[in-house]
């Protein structure tokens, strides 16, 4: 059924809950509230405005930071795409959900957030990056990318039938977006609106409009773009994504042919932004640390010129809500399957538990709820989502549900005993970019990293006194009683969430047979 078709019929019958069950008094009506779930794909807390970063700006995800509240302490439980997103739908862990790596297919039939909405009478409706191999499920109406999905003139795959789809991606996402929020609805059928966009992902392919928006800046150079990797294990040497030796020139770098999936705007545009980048670079001859900071420069280029229509879908989606009525009785959330190196480390991509690909973006509005202006330090992860929609929508958890709702963080409200660590667990290895297997925990100071499979080795790091992770202090005598009290807690934690080192033994003996 297509998605006009679908709302046509709909029927708009089911019977408003009460959320008297909340208990919350700032509530101001008992209409359930409508959810809009916005995602990008690895944007890097720092490179959002309301996240004080230096490299550009974002006035529409700032602008639901300024209305509401922001995260600061928000967390990926594994840090890479599909595994993230499993998490958030069903709010438990990869080794318990089935989706531990990109390799695996997502089981449909347990049990997700969307479902829950979608029996409690929610409209629920899925748009862009879905990249869990199996069809949807617990939308009324879902239009995905096929896989990762392409930048320019994309597939898409509408309830099943796939067509090609001229344009440029985020631009396609936003206006099918729009075209939901614009159809009539009554009070009494909510929405659930996951728009998960496909950018900023490798290969940062940036709409015509922003090809040459960064042309001219001049980034600042991340302090570690150089890191040297003194004290940590083997696993800083060999993964395969640095900017220096694995970032590509033809095709991340845009100095190879263009995509063949431009048609002759888009293919003008590109050789006008792409061509003399390209006879440049022929001329300058560089090498050495002069090559890898001209990569840095380009990689930012792009990647944030990717960002630039993020930011513009945000503001789009956001200026409906108003011309609609809606933005009044709708939780509106940003954030990002997980972080990003932005040349941190010399590094490109995710999966390691360090700052910058472990911690997200989170920013999220609720006219009349949510202080406008706030900003909250408690530990958070993708992990507590599901939950946390379920009770604004004032609705229970389900009991195989890990995660944690923070709704009275969101009011602002203290919350005695809040978990003050999160666990993590990466398994994809070997595999692309060759980042090792590990698990660790981070609490409010101190992150315990264990690194396995082919290796066997500790990193413990100070973020107080070293933000910037350089020095591993596992093996110092004045950090033993700090090691000690972590690991009591990683293990702790570990049985708490049904995890343990013979379950990760397992599971490399399972993959190896894949």
């Amino acid at each position: 059924m297509k998605r006009r078709e679908f709302v046509r019929s709909a029927g708009l019958a089911s019977l408003a809950i009460p959320l008297a069950r909340c208990g919350l008094a700032v509530r101001r009506s008992l209409r359930r509230p409508n959810i809009l779930f916005i995602m990008a794909d690895d944007h890097a807390s720092q490179a959002v405005g309301c996240y004080g970063g230096r490299l550009n700006r974002t006035p529409g995800i700032d602008r639901i930071a300024r209305e509401g509240v922001r995260f600061d302490n928000c967390f990926c439980t594994n840090g890479i795409c599909a595994p993230s997103r499993a998490v958030i739908l069903t709010g438990k862990y990869s080794h318990l959900n089935g989706v531990r790596d990109n390799a695996v297919a997502f089981d449909g039939s347990q049990t997700t957030f969307p479902k829950l909405f979608q029996a409690a009478g929610y409209e629920t409706a899925l748009l862009g990056k879905w990249h869990l191999k199996s069809d949807p499920t617990g939308f009324d109406y879902w239009n995905i990318l096929p896989g990762q999905g392409d930048y320019y003139n994309p597939d898409l795959i509408e309830m099943g039938a796939k067509k090609r789809v001229a344009g440029y991606v985020t631009d396609i996402l936003t206006d099918i977006a729009v075209d939901f929020l614009e159809a009539p609805r009554t009070e009494s059928k909510p929405f659930l609106l996951m728009l998960q966009h496909k950018a900023p992902h490798r290969n940062w392919q940036p709409a015509a409009r922003h090809m040459a928006m960064y042309d001219t800046t001049e980034f600042p150079e991340p302090p570690t773009l150089f890191d040297d990797y003194a004290t940590r294990s083997r696993a800083a040497f060999e993964q395969e994504m640095t900017i220096s030796e694995h970032m590509t020139l033809d095709s991340d770098l845009k100095l190879g042919p263009p995509p063949e999936r431009l048609d002759e705007a888009q293919r003008a545009a590109w050789e006008k932004a792409f061509g003399p980048k390209r006879e440049a670079f022929k001329k300058a001859n560089f090498s050495g640390q002069a090559l890898v900071r001209w990569k840095y420069r380009r990689y930012l280029q792009d990647y944030l010129g990717c960002i630039a229509a993020v930011d513009e879908s945000v503001g789009r989606v956001l200026d409906v809500l108003d011309r609609t009525g809606l933005a009044e009785n709708t939780l509106v959330v940003y954030t990002s399957d997980q972080g990003f190196f932005l040349g941190e480390h010399g590094w490109f991509d995710k999966r390691f538990m360090y700052e910058e690909a472990l911690r997200m973006p989170l920013v999220m509005r609720f006219p009349g709820r949510i202080e406008p202006g706030a900003t909250n330090g408690d530990m958070v992860s993708n992990l507590d989502f599901g939950p946390t929609f379920l009770d604004v929508a004032g609705q229970g958890k389900p009991a195989p549900m890990q995660g944690r709702s923070f709704l009275p963080l969101l009011l602002g409200r203290r919350v005695a005993g809040w978990p003050e660590s999160v666990y993590y667990h990466y398994y994809e290895f070997p595999a692309v970019h060759m980042a090792k297997r590990h698990y660790g925990i981070r609490t409010k100071r101190y992150k315990l990293i264990h690194f396995y499979h082919d290796i066997d080795a500790w990193e413990l790091y100070d973020l107080e006194k070293d933000p910037r992770e350089l020095r591993n202090v596992h093996a110092d005598p004045a950090y033993a009683a700090v090691r000690l009290g972590l690991e009591a807690e990683l293990s702790r934690l570990q049985a708490f969430y049904r995890d343990s080192d013979a379950l990760s033994r397992i599971f490399i003996d399972v993959d190896k047979k894949k």
